[in-house]
């Protein structure tokens, strides 16, 4: 609780003098009558109206007190407070072709994935982070939010087979470029996840690239997968063969990319390795933002108006009741 009219709150001393004034008022108007001997009265009980005496002086030195903090304004608490932050913009573009269902990481690659980029999100409260998925087609599964439990939700709901199949490395990059091209952050990274080879688009991955870097957005590539061959689930009737497909992942083209926007290419072929190169990122992309943080102000003399007003009230009641004098 603060007070916008800090120099009203001296009004209050003038209550030292007035309480004075009371105690002198009162003993000057006590009887003078003298008795001779009170021990007659010793036992007389106290009534209600004994306890209540002093009860409107104290009423209205409490309205009085109350009236002063109206006038100095009582605010709730307001703050400008200024703190340093890391934040930067990422978007997350994933690869979700079928491919990825291949289970040299487990349980697979796609499932991999989905679990270390969930920590990677949670490990970055201040990011504006957002999802793009490619296959032979590309969309965005979440633009640039704060709001990362939507984002836990959404990247939990990934899977392959939604669109066509393939892999359009540059179309995903692309789609990526299209929700940061417009950001004002100091910092733009696409981190591009993938397992395959570029096959599909309209867009070359190395032109998708230069675009990215005309924007000023760094690319990190990832290559996922096992070296040499990784067993496929391939379905057979109403059961699940599994085949061993060779791992044909472009590393010179992810390498390009990356080297094209001042970004890095990380090869993961195990879930650890995966854990590895998101940490590795998350050293990396580290801004310092300084945040000017405000709590607005609030006005809060209405409960002391009306405490006020209450006091005077009861003190009204009070002296025209069961403490009226008779002149």
């Amino acid at each position: 609780m603060v007070f916008a009219n800090k120099e009203y709150l001296f009004l209050l001393i003038l209550l030292i003098p007035y309480i004075v004034w009371y105690i002198l008022k009162w003993k000057k108007s006590q009887a003078t009558l003298q008795v001779s001997d009170t021990r007659v009265y010793a036992h007389t009980p106290k009534t209600y109206k004994n306890y209540l005496l002093h009860a409107p002086f104290v009423l209205r030195l409490a309205a009085l007190t109350l009236l002063i903090l109206v006038l100095a304004r009582p605010q709730s608490t307001d703050k400008w407070q200024n703190s340093e932050i890391e934040g930067i913009d990422i978007m997350m573009a994933i690869d979700v072709s079928t491919s990825m269902l291949a289970e040299d990481l487990k349980p697979n690659r796609l499932e991999a994935a989905k679990d270390v980029a969930a920590a990677f999100i949670n490990g970055r409260p201040n990011d504006n982070i957002g999802i793009t998925l490619f296959a032979g087609e590309t969309f965005t599964q979440c633009p640039l939010t704060v709001d990362h439990s939507v984002l836990l939700n959404l990247t939990n709901s990934i899977k392959t087979g939604i669109i066509e199949d393939g892999t359009a490395v540059g179309m995903g990059i692309a789609s990526a470029v299209t929700r940061l091209k417009d950001s004002k952050a100091k910092s733009k990274v696409i981190i591009l996840l993938t397992d395959g080879t570029n096959n599909k688009g309209d867009i070359s991955p190395l032109t998708a690239a230069e675009i990215a870097k005309s924007f000023g957005i760094r690319v990190y590539t990832i290559g996922v997968g096992t070296n040499g061959m990784a067993p496929y689930p391939y379905p057979v009737g109403n059961t699940i063969q599994y085949i061993n497909v060779p791992v044909e992942i472009d590393e010179n083209t992810l390498t390009q990319i990356a080297g094209a926007t001042d970004g890095n290419y990380f090869r993961a072929t195990s879930n650890s390795k995966l854990k590895e190169v998101y940490e590795e990122i998350d050293k990396l992309e580290k801004t310092k933002l300084n945040v000017k943080e405000y709590s607005k102000r609030q006005e809060e003399y209405r409960w002391f108006a009306l405490a006020a007003f209450l006091c005077v009230l009861l003190e009204i009641l009070l002296r025209n009741s069961i403490l009226k004098k008779i002149p």
